[in-house]
């Protein structure tokens, strides 16, 4: 059997990847940054504009505070340091989606400052992932590329609020990369301050790498990843990217500043446009918007009502529930998930057997069929039913798995499915002790095997029963009873 080839990394120790990602959080408040118009994704295009945001000459933009209170938010979550006084600056570019010609942000005055986000390495250390910083801005709109070689342009998604979260280059690998994303996430989707629907742009990251010797301190050139709507595929354009450039530099090319997006049925990047050059966005005070100052009984009164945090929950779950580090991790990477796990807890009183049907069975029906427990007919009534007919012995492990699929593609009840198919387990010793010694009377062989030594061939037996039993058989009996008579 061939062994998988060596990654460049692999082959080339001396190098190590510095990655560094900017995330553009959508904010979910109910109106757009600077006007009253909706702030809404999929409705008609052009049909959630007005002069302001449609940058109508002689328009005077009007800060949402609700969009302050989440950059407030954000910055106690990632242990920022909240700038009191805060600035808007008119960043300017020439695009079809720009109606202004410049897009309103922060420059010299972010609101947030200096935080930092915890991940674990690969060894499992605890590591930490600077911010430079976050900062608050409006959206562009979009545009739409026909067939016949037209361009249009839909302005609902100016004016969306966003908060952009830079990080400082203390990333090495895809893996590192992926856990901090999924981390910054949780915690903007727990904040309740965006929906972090990847796929509907509401978090946008780009990743910015380039590779170097150890021991340096030099950057190399930089390379930006962009348009990459999922943690995974983020992932697999680093590990591509780090494989391209070490390559390109072991042969003596020389690799360019440029953006390249993502192919993710060729499973590789492509150049999209270079950046040798730095543009000069021209940058100055917003003369239309005044210095916003953040009191701090402002942040106190944040900080007073801030939600559980995805590290406090993890934590409590690890604790209250005596679930591991690793399986409340993956329960509090969807907050949903999570809620869904405490409700269950609630009704079923049997917090081990929910976690093992939300991690194994209910996390991959969701994967598989492309859902969303909100979309999908599982409840947590249904999940303790059948957690209460496991628990009581009323059904197996190996049936209730057939059980979930009928009961999560349908939304039937447990109950109902155990009765109208009959599948109660069976516990009657003397029926299952019938069938044990007819499957050994069937399998002499085996069974001179097993006398010799060779327990290999016990699950054998095991099968056998189960299969005679139709998977109904109580496994500790059958175990027991397969053990007396083989002795």
């Amino acid at each position: 059997m061939s062994s998988a080839p060596k990654s460049a990394l692999e082959r080339y120790p001396e190098y190590e990847a510095v990655i560094g990602m900017e995330v553009h959080v959508q904010l979910n408040t109910n109106s757009k940054i600077f006007c009253s118009c909706p702030n809404q994704f999929g409705n008609t295009p052009n049909t959630n504009i007005c002069p302001i945001c449609a940058g109508y000459p002689g328009t005077l933009p009007v800060l949402n505070k609700k969009v302050v209170d989440s950059g407030i938010m954000a910055g106690l979550a990632t242990n920022s340091k909240i700038n009191q006084l805060n600035y808007f600056a008119r960043k300017h570019y020439t695009y079809p989606d720009l109606p202004k010609n410049y897009q309103i942000t922060q420059d010299e005055n972010p609101i947030c400052i200096d935080g930092h986000i915890m991940i674990k390495d690969a060894a499992g250390n605890d590591k930490k992932i600077r911010l430079i910083r976050i900062h608050i801005e409006e959206d562009a709109g979009k545009n739409t590329h026909g067939a016949n070689g037209e361009s249009y342009v839909d302005l609902n998604r100016t004016g969306t609020p966003l908060l952009e979260i830079v990080s400082h280059p203390d990333l090495t690998t895809a893996q590192e990369t992926r856990d901090y994303l999924m981390k910054l996430h949780a915690i903007v989707v727990s904040l309740g301050i965006s929906d972090g629907n990847m796929e509907e742009g509401s978090f946008r990251a780009d990743t910015n790498i380039s590779m170097r010797k150890k021991g340096t301190t030099a950057y190399g050139t930089r390379v930006e990843l962009k348009n990459i709507n999922s943690f995974k595929f983020i992932a697999q354009a680093i590990e591509y990217e780090i494989e391209r450039q070490v390559t390109m530099l072991e042969t003596g090319e020389r690799i360019r500043q440029e953006t390249r997006l993502w192919d993710s049925k060729k499973n590789q990047t492509y150049f999209m446009r270079s950046k040798e050059e730095a543009q000069d966005y021209r940058y100055f005070t917003d003369p239309d918007l005044p210095a916003v100052v953040i009191d701090n009984a402002w942040i106190e009164k944040i900080k007073s009502n801030l939600p559980e945090l995805p590290d406090a929950k993890a934590a409590r779950f690890h604790t209250q529930y005596s679930v591991s580090l690793y399986d409340a991790g993956v329960l509090i990477e969807d907050q949903a998930i999570a809620a869904f796990f405490e409700e269950t807890v609630k009704l079923s009183k049997n917090p081990k057997l929910a976690n093992n049907l939300i991690s194994r069975e209910i996390l991959g029906f969701l994967k598989e069929h492309k859902l969303t427990i909100s979309e999908s007919k599982i409840t947590p009534a249904l999940v303790a039913e059948l957690i209460g007919a496991l628990d009581k012995g009323v059904i197996n492990n190996k049936v209730s798995q057939e059980i979930f699929i009928e009961m999560a593609e349908h939304g039937k009840s447990p109950l109902s499915i155990i009765k109208e198919k009959g599948l109660e387990q069976i516990d009657s010793v003397e029926e299952i002790e019938a069938i044990v010694l007819k499957v050994i009377t069937a399998n002499p062989d085996n069974v001179a095997k097993f006398k010799t030594g060779n327990d290999r061939v016990f699950p054998f037996f095991v099968g056998q029963v189960m299969k005679e039993t139709k998977g109904k058989g109580n496994p500790q009996t059958v175990n027991d009873l397969l053990r007396k008579h083989l002795a």
